[in-house]
């Protein structure tokens, strides 16, 4: 089925701030991104953990087809977005005729269970600009695009900020530390990494600072 016929039969079209659907609720369908962002959230002690914010061509909501359980999170529209809805039918007819379509899911599974895996630890960091930076470090190396200048990140602060769970005031105060630095440049709309190398020297420096102190 061609892309055009794809949207044409499963697309949908929502607005930035609608909530596709939230933790705890029963889920039928997945969706897959074909333009916008995707929040993935979790209230944890009364706050809200961005756990993933998803941009085109990434998919979601497939547990709770793949194990009939409740949903796990909470899923809610960050920018205007297309997507395309499949039902469980629909995606059990997919997987058994497209071996390649079942490889790719499996493969972005162990991928984003390794990131989950990630993200607990740097829960378990007190220091607000070893977690920016850590953060930072990971997005690089995960999801960074290697350029002449270094390594460039697709994120602002309020990325950012939504992945620490800190406020933007604050992580922007952080990485401009960090500019000043000279192990980053911040752009409108991404991040670039001098040197994601040194970067994780300075990020050790700071854990050992906290663990430490200052002598």
């Amino acid at each position: 089925m061609s892309s055009g016929a794809l949207i044409q039969k499963f697309g949908k079209e929502l607005s930035a701030g609608t909530v596709l659907f939230k933790d705890g609720d029963t889920g039928k369908q997945m969706f897959v991104i074909q333009k916008g962002k995707i929040k993935i959230s979790k209230q944890i002690d009364g706050k809200e953990k961005v756990l993933a914010l998803l941009p085109a061509g990434e998919f979601f909501g497939e547990m709770a087809i793949l194990n009939n359980e409740p949903r796990m999170a909470t899923a809610t529209v960050e920018e205007d977005c297309l997507l395309l809805v499949i039902d469980t039918k629909t995606f059990e007819s997919m997987i058994r005729g497209n071996t390649e379509i079942a490889l790719r899911m499996i493969k972005k599974l162990a991928q984003r269970l390794k990131e989950a895996g990630e993200q607990i630890e740097n829960m378990l960091i007190k220091d607000n600009n070893s977690k920016v930076i850590s953060t930072l470090a990971k997005m690089g190396e995960n999801e960074g695009t290697q350029t002449e200048t270094g390594i460039v990140v697709k994120a602002t602060a309020k990325d950012l900020a939504l992945k620490t769970g800190l406020e933007p005031d604050t992580v922007s105060e952080i990485l401009n530390k960090v500019v000043k630095a000279k192990l980053i440049n911040i752009q409108p709309n991404s991040i670039t990494i001098s040197d994601v190398t040194k970067l994780r020297k300075f990020l050790d420096f700071l854990t050992l600072k906290e663990q430490f102190g200052d002598f």
